[in-house]
């Protein structure tokens, strides 16, 4: 049984066939939706990101790349920029902050899923959703163990929905994920995560 009002952030991790899929998720999240979304997306280094430009007219939730140290928002999602990886940083009872690093690659990818869901299980524990979308490799699955271990949740899209399904077939074969979804199944449990939460 999901519980939409234990959710106080959701962190997504996709690579190939991950924008499509999305494209299907951020669009629907209604103006009311409450918690902060952090988004990891394996894109070319070197050059801009396109994505919160992309998603920025067609959302109804504020859109943002993140400079480092920038205080984490609710009801905004959160793009981590070409060539850093994106954490969450959460000591002495401070707010939850966005922390940017260009420590080297990890599973050859810079920003990493790993790296984002690891920082944010240890920032939100229970109260973080994990989610893994269509991705060609691994990255993600050790990172959702994590959030698992940290009393968090974890849904992996449909293997047979997915452009590239071995990131979610990853995230399943680590025991990890809480439930396997469609994309349809997922927008609709993420509306319902508005108003205060906890």
């Amino acid at each position: 049984m999901f519980d939409a009002a234990r959710i106080g952030a959701v962190v997504i991790g996709a690579s190939a066939g991950g924008v499509e899929a999305l494209n299907q998720l951020l669009p629907g999240l209604p103006k009311a939706f409450a918690p902060p979304v952090l988004v990891v997306v394996h894109v070319r280094q070197g050059q801009p990101s396109l994505l919160p430009g992309l998603f920025a007219s067609r959302c109804q939730v504020a859109i943002e790349e993140p400079f480092d140290k920038d205080e984490i928002a609710p009801g905004t999602v959160y793009f981590a920029p070409p060539g850093y990886h994106m954490l969450v940083e959460a000591e002495g009872g401070a707010a939850p902050a966005i922390a940017l690093s260009v420590d080297p690659p990890v599973r050859f990818s810079r920003p990493s899923v790993d790296v984002l869901f690891e920082s944010a299980a240890h920032a939100y524990g229970e109260r973080l959703l994990g989610i893994v979308l269509s991705g060609a490799n691994d990255d993600g699955a050790l990172g959702a163990r994590a959030i698992r271990a940290a009393g968090g949740t974890c849904w992996a899209q449909d293997p047979a929905t997915a452009t590239a399904p071995a990131m979610p077939l990853a995230a399943i074969a680590q025991g990890a994920v809480n439930d396997v979804l469609t994309l349809d199944d997922m927008a609709m449990r993420l509306s319902q995560c508005i108003g205060r939460q906890p």
